[in-house]
């Protein structure tokens, strides 16, 4: 041996002499037949929370996350679809897709251009509740992402040039839409569960896309889109507070405030069963929802039916998955979905099958929703879904678009402020008792409304199995 091999063959000794004991471990036996214990995860700590309210009444909600030099804004409004006049079905998403279309001191281009040049995006959307307009930029920006939100939400023109290539580009969308039997089965389920309800409503129709004027658009605009119907969330590497309350001034605090419309919606009917059947002839198979009314995000059977909802069809380890798909073969595609809104929820299982066997395919899906209702689930299941409902969400945090959109949720659903914080400690306090108490009143299908989109004359024997069955049209 060398004199200058010898050094080197010591720390090869020494490094296997180190290495030894992660061999002893590694070679110690290891039960694979359990999965890893699941280290708990601790709660979301939200950081500096500083909230006030403009004299116009709009109310403000700043977060500082100084992780990276972005900023994220959402101005959400009390504006969604069922706020819509009768006969005007569409109108809030309309308005919402042409805020960015041309303000008045800025054309359409103008304004990508400018989001562009920030480094960031602007847009708008419309659901059943609320509009939101949802802008981010670099963090040196903010002040000019401001300015553009402010100009869309106070003063979008509304062009005519706009609002005609809308109604081309919305009008084939319908048509699109219209030709999927899942999208029939979604919007006549909303139409039996809700009834007179304006959350019955998921489209524009061809005719109300054509009676879009600048005025209309405007009139939900000027109607709805105030300060006193709003809450602005500011999220990320802010400017100091006094700067960044100047320009919120600057932009927002000249807005003049204005009293709401007063609205009277009517209730949605009581939960009862019904089999519809959607006649769309020469579909080889079916598309299948049952469903029935549902939890608002502040019912006490929220969070215990969340995670039965996920037992039940949230994913591939759920049961609806494993029955009807990996056991039966019945579906590639088989679901349960919670949809909590503002003045109902709606509850609903999802799959589509081949015509033949789409009678034995709704026995076992009913048995499934009757199980998880009248049977306690077990521990194994209970403690997976509430690490994987806990896992998630804590993730989904993780991004400022995550958080902003849980901030916008809170204050528009009238959630506690707290709620973020104690999400996975209520959901790992959930029981098999209280999913059994919430799936009593909202799964167990025997209120529950069946639709089926496919064709009447292959489906209807097999339906009738159920109940009276009403055929209705698909178009």
């Amino acid at each position: 041996m060398t004199a200058r091999s010898a050094p080197y063959s010591f720390c090869l000794l020494i490094f296997a002499f180190c290495l030894l004991p992660f061999c002893v471990v590694l070679a110690q036996p290891i039960d694979r037949t359990k999965p890893p214990e699941t280290p708990p995860l601790p709660s979301f700590k939200l950081p500096s929370v500083f909230e006030t309210t403009l004299a116009n009444g709009l109310q403000v909600v700043s977060v500082e996350d100084n992780r990276f030099p972005l900023v994220t804004v959402r101005l959400a409004f009390n504006a969604g679809s069922k706020f819509e006049p009768a006969g005007q079905p569409g109108l809030a998403e309309a308005v919402a897709a042409l805020l960015t279309e041309g303000t008045k001191s800025r054309a359409s281009r103008q304004i990508a251009e400018e989001i562009a040049s920030l480094g960031g995006s602007l847009n708008a959307s419309a659901s059943p509740d609320t509009l939101i307009i949802a802008g981010n930029s670099l963090s040196e920006h903010s002040a000019r992402l401001l300015d553009l939100v402010a100009d869309i939400a106070r003063d979008a023109a509304f062009p005519a040039g706009e609002i005609q290539l809308y109604q081309q580009n919305r009008k084939q969308t319908l048509l699109d839409q219209r030709s999927q039997s899942e999208f029939l089965a979604e919007e006549k389920l909303a139409q039996v569960v809700f009834g007179a309800h304006p959350y019955s409503r998921l489209s524009p129709t061809e005719e109300s896309i054509g009676k879009l004027t600048a005025g209309a658009l405007a009139g939900f605009r000027d109607a709805y889109l105030v300060p006193n119907n709003a809450v602005l969330i500011l999220l990320g590497k802010l400017p100091p507070r006094a700067e960044a309350l100047r320009t919120l001034e600057a932009r927002f605090g000249t807005w003049a405030r204005k009293e709401l419309p007063a609205l009277r919606m009517p209730m949605p009917p009581q939960p009862k069963r019904s089999i519809t059947l959607v006649d769309r002839p020469g579909s080889v198979q079916a598309d299948i929802h049952i469903g029935r009314l549902g939890v608002t995000r502040i019912d006490n059977d929220y969070f215990p039916l969340a995670v039965g909802n996920t037992i039940l069809g949230g994913g591939t380890s759920s049961r609806l998955f494993n029955e009807i798909r990996e056991k039966k073969g019945y579906a590639y595609s088989v679901y349960s979905h919670q949809a909590p809104r503002r003045d109902a929820g709606l509850f609903s299982t999802v799959m589509q099958v081949r015509n033949e066997v789409a009678g034995e395919a709704i026995s076992g899906m009913l048995a499934e929703m009757t199980r998880i209702a009248q049977e306690p689930v077990s521990a194994a299941e209970l403690t997976d879904v509430k690490n994987f409902l806990s896992g998630t969400f804590v993730m989904g945090l993780e991004r400022q678009e995550g958080l902003a959109g849980q901030l916008v949720t809170i204050k528009t659903m009238g959630l506690p402020n707290d709620h973020l914080e104690k999400y996975t400690a209520r959901i790992r306090s959930v029981q098999p008792a209280q999913i059994l108490l919430g799936a009593g009143k909202v799964v167990s299908p025997d209120d529950a409304a069946v639709v089926v989109v496919g064709d009447a004359k292959q489906l209807r024997p097999a339906l009738e199995k159920f109940g009276a069955v009403t055929v209705v049209p698909s178009k």
